[in-house]
């Protein structure tokens, strides 16, 4: 298809953009100023991973965070939230991991899960990060859309610059 849906979400020196690709790919990039060695571990180490996956704004907790990122592990994410008795559970299986370039994992928690690929490009020292998710159906990729997650990924992901820039380019080690 090849349009756009909600285009940039953020401002900035490093807007997020999130554009819908298909009836069932939504496409999220943002521009980070890290290598992609930096970058990656903070998407595939757990310590690093929990300081900025939960948008600060939301009243909830990443309560634990396991993440075995090679391919064929695993990972589970639970959060808690104030309005929910029991902690909701993210969970799912790393398909494809090539360290500091690309991840590919499943979101098996519904039917509606999405196929996730997050690609970190190296761009002069600075990491072009683009998070595809492919839903199984056009309505679990409304579904996304409706609930605000894509508006959150800017917040998200301002996090990630934060915690990269504070910690320079160390992480990768």
């Amino acid at each position: 298809m090849g349009h756009k849906s909600d285009g940039q979400t953020g401002a900035g020196p490093n807007p997020t953009t999130a554009d819908r690709v298909s009836d069932r790919e939504l496409v999220i990039t943002r521009m980070v100023d890290a290598p992609p060695a930096a970058v990656y571990a903070a998407w595939s180490r757990a310590e690093l991973f929990r300081k900025w996956w939960v948008p600060q704004s939301l009243p909830m907790k990443l309560l634990s965070c396991e993440m075995d990122v090679r391919t064929g592990g695993a990972y589970r994410l639970e959060f808690g939230h104030p309005d929910f008795d029991q902690p909701m559970a993210f969970f799912g299986t790393y398909l494809d991991v090539e360290p500091g370039k690309r991840m590919v994992w499943t979101n098996a928690e519904s039917e509606e899960g999405a196929v996730t690929t997050v690609t970190f490009a190296d761009k002069g020292g600075k990491t072009l990060l683009t998070i595809s998710n492919l839903f199984p159906s056009k309505d679990a990729c409304d579904a996304e859309i409706a609930s605000g997650a894509t508006a959150a990924m800017d917040e998200t992901l301002a996090q990630l610059d934060a915690l990269l820039a504070a910690a320079g380019t160390p992480l990768a080690g």
